[in-house]
């Protein structure tokens, strides 16, 4: 009876042990380094100036994404459910204003006033002051593109957007979250930045080789493109001109801005006063960061109870920086009440937060000079 017993438990042990090792896991894990984490030291000491946001209520929706103000002077936002709210920057009047039947992660105006937005769940996307959708471009060449995330019109009307991954489709995988932990968990630094010609309808590779490709915004005479690389927590500059850069080998045309971040860069919005807003969207995780040359721990780690993954906690936390890459300003809220901050929006009188999950829309005055 016991060496049954015992036999029994062999077998069950090696079941688990041939699970943990071999059971197919949809990421193929790549080696990568991870910088020693630099921890909340200066610019970046721990402060509270993200705490006690004051709140707008966005009814039942929730996941402010991302936060413009439209030409029009209506404050609008993308949302969890697909849809764009449009309300007064006070947060009254709020309505739905369109539907795009995907996840919008970013948007952007150009000079007739449609909105253009790239979603991540259909490509980029153009919509009319009545609010009607049209897709602009969802492929270069024959690759599709699998997760658009944000987007940012030049003077001149070309369109510079971020594909995040070439490798996780947020439609597949019916989530935008999903699609993104698949992606950062393997490192194979598949995003790219894109720019789509309204002239030509053309669209044209930029710059490849990014870990997780998300939030992008110009520079102020628009030769430069800053982009966060959210899976190396990082910013770069590259080159508006550039055509099929890969940033994985030294170019003149790439240049990293900001290095070694405390956490996850998400969104990037341009300010006041030549400022740019930058959201970490997470903190870094030093179980995370040690699984950098374990590519197998990983894998190993997507066959374990999602209870148990090592999750970054909450914490609120976005930054100012210059086009110089100095850092300006420093906003935390230690106690991450107001979840998953990914940027600012600034007006000269407030800082409304943008936040993947919150189910109202935060913000702040502005007492920045």
């Amino acid at each position: 009876m016991i060496k049954k017993l015992l036999l029994s438990l062999l077998a069950l042990l090696l079941c688990a042990a041939a699970y943990l090792l071999l059971w197919p896991v949809p990421i193929q894990a790549q080696v990568w380094v991870a910088p020693p984490a630099p921890g909340y030291v200066a610019p970046h000491a721990p402060n509270t100036r993200l705490a006690g946001l004051q709140m707008i209520s966005l009814g039942s929706e929730e996941g402010p994404e991302h936060v413009a103000l439209g030409p029009d002077g209506w404050l609008y936002t993308a949302v969890g459910s697909g849809k764009l709210l449009r309300m007064k920057p006070d947060g009254s009047e709020l309505a739905v204003w369109a539907q795009t039947g995907g996840r919008v992660l970013g948007f952007d105006f150009d000079a007739q006033g449609r909105m253009i937005a790239a979603d991540a769940m259909r490509g980029l996307l153009a919509i009319s002051t009545a609010g009607e959708v049209s897709v602009l471009t969802d492929r270069v060449g024959d690759s599709p593109i699998l997760y658009a995330d944000a987007v940012v019109v030049a003077k001149s009307g070309e369109i510079y957007f971020t594909d995040a991954s070439t490798r996780f489709g947020a439609k597949a995988l019916g989530s935008t979250f999903e699609a993104s932990v698949l992606d950062i968990l393997e490192q194979s630094a598949t995003g790219r930045v894109l720019a789509y010609s309204p002239a030509t309808r053309q669209t044209r590779i930029v710059a490849q080789g990014l870990s997780f490709a998300n939030g992008i915004a110009l520079s102020a005479d628009e030769t430069q493109l800053f982009v966060a690389e959210t899976g190396q927590y990082r910013v770069w500059r590259i080159s508006a001109a550039a055509t099929g850069l890969d940033v994985r080998q030294a170019s003149p045309q790439a240049q990293v801005l900001l290095d070694n971040l405390p956490g996850y860069p998400d969104n990037l919005m341009r300010g006041q006063n030549g400022r740019l807003w930058m959201g970490l969207v997470k903190p870094r995780n030093p179980k995370i960061d040690g699984m950098a040359g374990k590519p197998w721990l990983r894998e190993l780690t997507l066959r374990l109870p999602r209870s148990t993954w090592p999750v970054p906690k909450a914490y609120g936390h976005v930054v100012a920086f210059s086009e110089q890459g100095q850092i300006l300003a420093d906003l935390q809220d230690p106690s991450g009440t107001y979840p998953e901050a990914t940027a600012i929006t600034e007006t000269p009188e407030r800082l409304y937060v943008h936040s993947l999950h919150a189910p109202a829309l935060g913000w702040r005055p502005n007492d920045l000079k």
